[in-house]
């Protein structure tokens, strides 16, 4: 016998869904008591905007999970909650399909961690400079090793036929 969930029901499981930043889709449908595909069907439905509340007919607002902003909606975020008191924090974060937990998690990452984008430029100069001192090392050594050849072929030449030009 199949199961059937509410709307109600099915809208807050995906709004949940989008909500969990540590837990995994699969843990969240077993706490739910729902299966899994039927979870992902249910998100997919609700990115489409077709899944809806009958009582109020309107569409779910929450597109992507906390975890899929970007640095710069973070950021934007962080700014707006940072004169708001904890209900206007609340009222914001419901707005915008968020837990005030995630801000918090937000700003402490802010402080903490660089930005990819400099972690980026920085690594790409890194990759540059070393490339750049490889190069010269093996010409360098290219060097070293006709240098020593050189000498050792002067050396056996003056052991040949004796002949020292120093003299």
């Amino acid at each position: 016998m199949r199961r059937r969930f509410t709307q109600e029901f099915k809208v807050q499981a995906v709004e949940k869904a989008l909500s969990q930043c540590d837990d995994s889709l699969e843990d969240i449908a077993d706490d739910l008591g729902v299966g899994y595909s039927t979870l992902q069907r249910w998100i997919a439905l609700a990115k489409k905007h077709q899944l809806e509340t009958h009582q109020t007919g309107s569409q779910m607002t929450a597109e992507k999970r906390p975890q899929d902003w970007s640095f710069e909606e973070r950021l934007s975020a962080i700014i707006d909650c940072g004169h708001l008191d904890e209900a206007a924090i609340n009222e914001y974060c419901r707005n915008k399909g968020l837990y005030p937990h995630h801000i918090q998690q937000w700003k402490k990452s802010f402080a903490t961690a660089p930005s990819n984008k400099a972690v980026n430029s920085d690594s790409k100069q890194l990759k540059q400079e070393i490339k750049q001192l490889q190069k010269e090392l093996n010409r360098k050594n290219k060097a070293l090793a006709e240098a020593a050849a050189l000498l050792i072929l002067k050396k056996k030449a003056d052991a040949l036929w004796g002949l020292n030009e120093d003299d």
